[in-house]
């Protein structure tokens, strides 16, 4: 259907290719320099885009008054998960409202990122959100929701009809201890050569907080060593991570591990290319054209 990028400069990355036609940014844009670009990038392929408050939406409709079509604009809606979005259904209704009348612009739907094991909540949320907007006079075309640890579930909330969900073509350490997958369905990991093994329990390897993240997500540690449940990355700095067990820990200097992140969005981002590799047989490399865009 399309792709969901967040910052502005993901979605430039993604321009150039023409099987790209259709894109969800999830996030305010503000400031003029980045509304001339996304004036220019929305002449490339149908763009989506999202607000929460009066001033981005004000911002978005002097931007696009004299297009020659409407810019869609979703409400981003905080269901429970404490980050943006307008805080009640009443204010989502009043918002979808202020971009229907404003120049340049249509309202689309209603977007969220939702709290992990809330679906009830969230769809209570939203259904009333929907009602209130429908009792005003406006369509809503798309309800988007989200989230890999719940997309197995999504169906539990049938008034959404769009998911985003991301690290699900990955998977990592944060969705095994969630439930929704095992290891063996994780198919990001690091490969890590141990450069020193200081003492019987300690090892230290080439991979530290450049590659694994500091994200922990929750959970202690910071990956998880492969067909080694004994081992914990235990401490990170930033070119070295350290590897703890209880016991012998079993592993010499030039040995290799693979450990899967605690959150594979992070380590994609952190590096320029992914090894493709079934088995142990290396397929190929793939360039991550929207490493590091962070503006």
């Amino acid at each position: 259907m399309g792709i969901n990028c967040q910052k502005l400069s993901e979605a430039e990355a993604f321009s150039d290719l023409a099987e790209i036609q259709d894109v969800l940014i999830t996030y305010n844009i503000v400031g003029k320099h980045k509304l001339e670009r996304l004036k220019r990038l929305s002449k490339r392929f149908f763009i989506t885009l999202v607000a929460d408050n009066a001033f981005v939406v004000r911002s978005l409709s002097q931007t696009f008054q004299n297009s020659a079509q409407l810019q869609n604009v979703m409400v981003e809606c905080d269901t429970g998960a404490g980050r943006c979005g307008v805080q009640s259904p009443e204010q989502a209704c009043e918002l979808a409202l202020e971009i229907n009348r404003s120049s340049g612009l249509q309202f689309k739907g209603l977007m969220t990122f939702p709290p992990s094991g809330r679906l009830e909540k969230v769809g209570r949320w939203l259904t009333q959100a929907k009602s209130l907007c429908m009792r005003a006079g406006l369509a809503v075309e798309t309800i988007s929701s989200g989230g890999s640890p719940d997309m197995y579930h999504s169906y539990e909330i049938p008034i959404v009809n769009e998911y985003r969900a991301g690290t699900y073509i990955y998977n990592d350490r944060s969705l095994v201890e969630y439930g929704t997958c095992k290891w063996k369905d994780c198919a990001l990991t690091v490969l890590s050569t141990v450069v020193s093994v200081p003492t019987r329990t300690r090892a230290i390897v080439d991979a530290g907080s450049k590659v694994l993240t500091s994200d922990t997500l929750g959970l202690n540690g910071y990956g998880h060593v492969l067909n080694r449940p004994d081992i914990a990355v235990d401490q990170l700095s930033e070119e070295h991570g350290r590897l703890v067990a209880e016991k012998d820990i079993r592993l010499n200097v030039g040995d290799r591990i693979r450990i899967v992140p605690n959150h594979a969005c992070v380590v994609a981002n952190m590096l320029d290319e992914i090894v493709e590799v079934r088995g142990n047989l290396v397929r190929g490399t793939h360039r991550v054209i929207a490493r590091g865009k962070v503006w």
